[in-house]
């Protein structure tokens, strides 16, 4: 990743990254450089997302499926590696999607928010706000989240301890860690 020391004429697209169907919303904004390419920006959703990146993804732009292409499963995906984000994004409040785990199938509104110009001491790309946890990894969707959090809430649920132990103990809905986030983004500049 850049950092804007180095592309300083480089724009700052300020992200809102939602996943879909949850009530009340999970989210994530961040800030990178229009150079971020789509792998780059699946490695910064997985990041801030908290997903641990076992399962494929997708973008959808414009009516057009990219991700990574696998001859075992041939799906007509268009090559994601090329493409930057300023390539397709050029005007705030635009909106794009990103689909992760088609068996679960988390489906995130991407919301190009704002474009700044690059602050000299910040190194992109940075998390400046989220709100709420992520669903664990491969909890059924948005249906088997609903099931795990009434489960996990509930002592007396039958399924209470078994969802604990699955979980590795406790799970608090609620908490989005921002510095533990940005740390991990920092490991990728």
């Amino acid at each position: 990743m850049s950092s804007a020391k180095k592309k300083p004429n480089q724009v700052v697209y300020q992200l809102k990254i939602t996943l879909k169907q949850i009530r009340p919303p999970i989210w994530r904004r961040v800030q990178l450089l229009g150079s971020t390419s789509l792998p780059q920006l699946h490695e910064i959703i997985q990041i801030v997302m908290d997903w641990g990146n076992y399962h494929l993804h997708q973008f959808t732009i414009g009516g057009i499926d990219y991700g990574v292409e696998d001859p075992d499963f041939p799906t007509g995906l268009r090559s994601e590696n090329n493409v930057l984000l300023a390539d397709f994004c050029s005007s705030e409040k635009s909106k794009f999607s990103y689909t992760y785990d088609f068996g679960d199938s988390w489906e995130h509104e991407i919301l190009v928010e704002k474009l700044l110009t690059p602050e000299l001491k910040t190194n992109y790309p940075v998390c400046i706000k989220g709100k709420r946890a992520c669903p664990p990894e491969d909890c059924g969707g948005v249906w088997g989240y609903e099931d795990f959090l009434e489960a996990i809430g509930d002592p007396n649920h039958e399924e209470h301890e078994s969802f604990k132990e699955w979980i590795g103990g406790d799970f608090d809905s609620e908490l989005f860690n921002l510095e533990e986030a940005n740390q991990r983004l920092e490991q990728l500049k």
